[in-house]
């Protein structure tokens, strides 16, 4: 019988907790002010090259991200966000071909991969486009990202400030000077990203 209750009580926890943690809005003029860090453990950043002129899109995956931004909602057009990325993360499900992908990036030489915010313009209700410098293998170039704004509200057990994000980009890695596995592997890099934020 207790165990019984207590088997209860969690579930009830845990479906209050799962409650208290969805968005209360997609306005992104209702997100409180503040210096928000991104959640590594809810931050994936995938990358899609094309194999062989396009059989498929050969997935990989960065496994070690960071970055912030600071955040006022009467003026959020004029946020900064700063992305890091390890090279060295690159996660291919296959250890031996993930030393392989992240000597291409000379992680030795270029430790990180860094993007920072230059300007965010809306283009519909909840969506924009973020557009920065993407320093990568030492070069650094403008990219352009489509950001939707998946909304805020407060983390598991209502507890603290959480601002998800969700977003997709192209690049061409010959322009990064990253030319290795060709003709193998496309020139066209697509990048999506599901990422977290927490108010400090």
């Amino acid at each position: 019988m207790l165990r019984r209750l207590v088997l209860a009580s969690a579930i009830v926890l845990l479906a209050g907790g799962a409650a208290a943690a969805d968005p209360t809005s997609r306005d992104p003029a209702k997100a409180p002010p503040g210096e928000y860090a991104l959640d590594p453990r809810h931050a994936s950043l995938v990358i899609r090259v094309p194999h062989m002129g396009g059989f498929s899109r050969y997935t990989m995956r960065f496994n070690r991200l960071s970055g912030s931004f600071s955040y006022d909602p009467a003026s959020w057009q004029a946020t900064k966000v700063t992305i890091s990325v390890d090279p060295k993360s690159i996660d291919t499900e296959d250890n031996v071909f993930n030393r392989t992908v992240a000597g291409y990036f000379e992680p030795d030489k270029y430790p990180v991969i860094l993007f920072s915010s230059t300007a965010l313009v809306a283009t519909a209700e909840g969506r924009g486009q973020l557009t920065g410098d993407l320093t990568f293998h030492g070069v650094t170039k403008p990219v352009t990202l489509d950001v939707a704004f998946n909304g805020v509200g407060p983390g598991i057990l209502g507890a603290g400030t959480r601002m998800g994000f969700s977003g997709q980009g192209r690049i061409k890695r010959s322009e990064f000077g990253v030319t290795q596995a060709r003709p193998f592997a496309g020139d066209m890099v697509d990048l999506e990203f599901e990422v977290e934020f927490v108010k400090k």
